[in-house]
């Protein structure tokens, strides 16, 4: 694999856009019964829209050219900013250390089950909707 500076920039320029979106989350939605609704909310966001993206995407055709280019900008870069699993293992274990074990298990649990659920849920529907019958009549697969 060679690194270069194309993707590179492009993942970059998708990453500055997911972190400041991640940013102005957290400072929108405060912790809420001592979970740490910021982190969950981005997650849960994120592997929806991820799964969604990345269905679309697939059945769009090969990973070449403006699809790959999109793959990188929305999805590893907007995306992989947006979400969070470093702030997510720092939350559960700031809620551990302080006595709160069952806030802790509650936000890995959410973030768990619904995350995948989320994702899932993103798949289908890019799913359906790829399979819904265009104006002439035909599906789009």
């Amino acid at each position: 694999m060679h690194l270069r500076a194309g993707p590179i920039l492009i993942v970059v320029a998708g990453g500055s856009v997911g972190t400041a979106a991640r940013y102005a989350t957290a400072l929108a939605l405060p912790p809420v019964g001592g979970l740490p609704l910021p982190t969950i909310a981005v997650n849960l966001v994120g592997a929806f829209l991820l799964g969604v993206l990345l269905e679309s995407l697939a059945w769009s055709g090969p990973d070449d050219g403006g699809r790959r280019a999109a793959r990188l900008l929305l999805g590893t870069g907007v995306l992989g900013g947006f979400t969070t699993y470093s702030a997510f293992s720092l939350d559960t274990a700031e809620l551990l250390l302080a006595g709160r074990v069952a806030e802790a298990a509650l936000a890995v649990a959410i973030t768990l089950v619904l995350g995948t659920s989320a994702a899932v849920l993103g798949i289908l529907l890019a799913h359906r909707a790829r399979a819904e019958p265009t104006p002439a009549g035909r599906t789009a697969e």
